[in-house]
């Protein structure tokens, strides 16, 4: 059995947190399983996002329950310090940063493999510096000036979501004649802007943006295409856990699940997603999901 050693940042002895093992050094992208889509988890260390705002906005508790998702399965923990739910009320890159880096380096210290979730260049830079390896930017067309020359230099996995603006769908960008043959369109652009900054397309994961300047029936389609997104010859990660999609497709006489009642339905969207040729999912529950992902691998033989 390991021993166990205190991270810091973590308490005394007395802390309610979990006991941490052995600090060993973080698994890198290239551990992440091949025979399986891989299970990122979501850690929003944030007061108002739209599943579990200020459930993690202390210190304590966003590591606790980071070692909890590392722990229980999750192949990455993806960190981040400012919601992106409709009508999210925006951070500056200095208290993004504030919230998340000690627990992206206590995280890191566990073994944990850590995504950060950020807009910012700063913030990314700052996040990659305190052990992060994941970059995972949901501005879509409106990334900030500086962001494709940090990947590249940096060199690391880049997930580029599409996105014309907000997480609505009442965003007035979310009009489609086509969305599937618009969304791989505005996706192929952007990733040859990166591209042609120096990052590699092999660091590229690309993310349909489910919810993002979409409605309802725009994600479902972007779902049924999995193939052809995959198709653009990058990884594809697929976020669809808690949304307010699932939340209509399961509502009775008009009322919407709460988001942690739409699990079972996140569930079944990443067995799919994994069946249909998705590299990741992104998801708030990591066990349950694991399970749904091994079985899609062993459905699929």
């Amino acid at each position: 059995m390991d021993s166990l050693a205190a991270v810091p940042g973590t308490g005394p002895a007395t802390s309610p947190l979990p006991p941490v093992r052995t600090v060993r050094a973080p698994k890198a992208f290239s551990d992440l399983p091949a025979d399986r889509a891989v299970v990122m988890a979501i850690l929003n260390v944030t007061p108002d996002s739209f599943s579990d705002g200020g459930e993690h906005i202390d210190r304590e508790a966003a590591i606790a329950h980071g070692l909890k998702l590392h722990y229980g399965g999750a192949d990455i923990i993806d960190i981040g310090g400012e919601s992106t739910r409709p009508g999210h009320t925006p951070v500056s890159p200095e208290e993004e940063q504030a919230r998340i880096l000690p627990v992206i380096e206590a995280l890191v210290k566990a073994g944990a493999l850590i995504s950060v979730d950020t807009m910012h260049v700063a913030t990314a830079r700052a996040a990659l510096d305190a052990g992060a390896a994941i970059v995972n930017d949901v501005s879509g067309q409106n990334y900030e000036p500086g962001m494709p020359e940090l990947v590249a230099e940096r060199k690391v996995p880049y997930i580029l979501m599409h996105s014309r603006g907000s997480a609505s769908n009442e965003d007035p960008n979310a009009r489609y004649d086509d969305v599937v043959a618009e969304v791989l369109a505005e996706l192929a652009a952007l990733r040859d802007r990166f591209v042609a900054a120096g990052v590699a397309p092999e660091q590229i994961i690309l993310d349909p943006g489910l919810g993002f300047s979409k409605t309802g029936e725009h994600n479902w389609a972007l779902l049924r295409a999995l193939p052809q997104l995959t198709g653009l010859g990058h990884k594809v990660l697929v976020g669809a856990s808690r949304k307010r999609f699932l939340g209509s497709l399961l509502s009775v006489d008009g009322r919407l699940p709460a988001p942690k009642e739409r699990d079972e339905a996140t569930l079944a969207v990443t067995a799919l997603s994994a069946g249909n040729g998705a590299w990741g999912v992104r998801v708030h529950d990591a066990g349950p999901n694991l399970d749904a992902v091994k079985v899609a691998a062993a459905w699929a033989g």
